[in-house]
């Protein structure tokens, strides 16, 4: 199944994953129900209840509409935009970025679960996916194909992977610290630290003011948790941090 290609009506009676994607994307549009698979009466009624919001026929049935408009945030964040002159790898970063978190990415369904989630993970979900690289990697894989350029590190749902891979093409900075900040520019990557050899957590840097600097993240919270819920915009300083620097 394509998740985001309509291939047919999902009514009452459906089950399995086409049922479970109409659940997720009814939750994350506001109209919560359980996401179980099971088409029912309470997955009906909040078709109906998102039809009439969005101004079509409140058939309670998931016609090619109201799969578009159940999957439009995805569509949102994921369209391409059109570098303007002089536009750098890091200031797409930041654009794609931004776009996201427009759209509120969550997980729904379970830890690690959800169609955001299959989306940064190319597929995967589960207790077993953190996806906070995974969601860096996959808008730093948008901005370079904006640009017609090759990524400078590899596509990686690890963050430990990541930090070997930008050693190996020169871009990794190790204890970055504000009295340095022309080796950290916004669109770059910063990696919380565990230990020297040992990374836990990535996100994407948007802005640097003086002894911190602004993010977008996947996989945190507010809580500022390794293992969060959702895409945000937090500010961190850089005690345990380390840093893939893009231009």
């Amino acid at each position: 199944m394509s998740e985001d290609r309509f291939d047919g009506e999902i009514a009452s009676g459906a089950r399995g994953a086409r049922a479970r994607l109409v659940q997720e994307w009814l939750c994350l549009n506001g109209h919560n129900v359980a996401v179980d698979g099971k088409f029912g009466p309470a997955t009906a009624a909040a078709v109906r209840e998102l039809q009439r919001a969005r101004g079509l026929p409140a058939t309670g049935v998931v016609d090619e509409g109201t799969f578009d408009a159940l999957l439009a945030p995805r569509r949102a964040a994921t369209r391409d935009i059109d570098p303007p002159p002089g536009a750098t790898l890091g200031r797409m970063v930041v654009a794609f970025a931004e776009q996201h978190l427009a759209q509120h990415p969550r997980e729904v369904g379970g830890q690690n679960m959800g169609p955001w989630v299959r989306l940064y993970m190319d597929g995967h979900e589960g207790a077993a996916w953190p996806w906070c690289a995974g969601f860096a990697t996959y808008v730093l894989r948008q901005a370079a194909a904006s640009l017609g350029v090759r990524m400078p590190v590899v596509r990686t749902y690890s963050c430990d992977l990541l930090a070997a891979d930008a050693t190996r093409a020169a871009c990794f900075c190790g204890g970055a610290a504000p009295d340095r900040p022309h080796r950290l520019t916004p669109g770059s990557l910063f990696l919380v630290r565990r230990t020297r050899t040992d990374w836990e957590h990535v996100g994407i840097v948007t802005r640097v003011d003086g002894d911190v600097f602004q993010t977008i993240e996947g996989n945190t919270n507010d809580c500022g948790d390794r293992e969060g819920y959702e895409v945000c915009r937090r500010m961190r300083g850089f005690e345990k941090k380390d840093f893939v620097v893009i231009d």
